[in-house]
């Protein structure tokens, strides 16, 4: 496998796009958002002191699969090439999102019978989070 593509990897708006990425969920998941409705459709109770409990690894673990994806669409851009324009970031987040991280987490909603609102909140983030990230990317070029 040829991995000239590496040299020209943007890392710096990689990170940045990751960062991105993770704050979105911030906001996403708050109170302001659809976090208590989301909360309520995963029956969490938010005011359950036993939930911050492993919080830093999750939240570890959320940023490095959040890098991975940026990662991705950096690979994806550096290899097609794309002009910095703001709507080639908009249809290849939108393509990606709807493509790849949609479909992955329909597969577990047809077997897991789970709420169409949770279905909407957590894939509409990721389709968002995409269009995010590779606008970032496609611009910081």
């Amino acid at each position: 496998m040829n991995t000239d593509f590496l040299s020209n990897i943007n890392w710096l708006a990689v990170l940045v796009a990751t960062v991105a990425y993770f704050m979105l969920g911030a906001l996403w998941y708050s109170k302001a958002l659809f976090g208590g409705t989301w909360a309520k459709l995963v029956n969490l109770d938010m005011n359950n002191p036993d939930l911050k409990k492993g919080m830093g690894g999750m939240m570890v673990s959320t940023f490095v699969l959040m890098f991975i994806v940026t990662f991705g669409l950096e690979v994806l851009i550096v290899k097609i090439g794309f002009a910095q324009e703001f709507m080639y970031g908009v249809k290849l987040g939108l393509l990606t999102g709807l493509a790849f991280a949609t479909t992955a987490v329909s597969i577990n909603y047809v077997y897991e019978r789970r709420p169409s609102n949770l279905y909407l909140i957590n894939n509409g983030y990721h389709v968002i989070g995409h269009v995010v990230v590779a606008t970032i990317l496609v611009l910081w070029r």
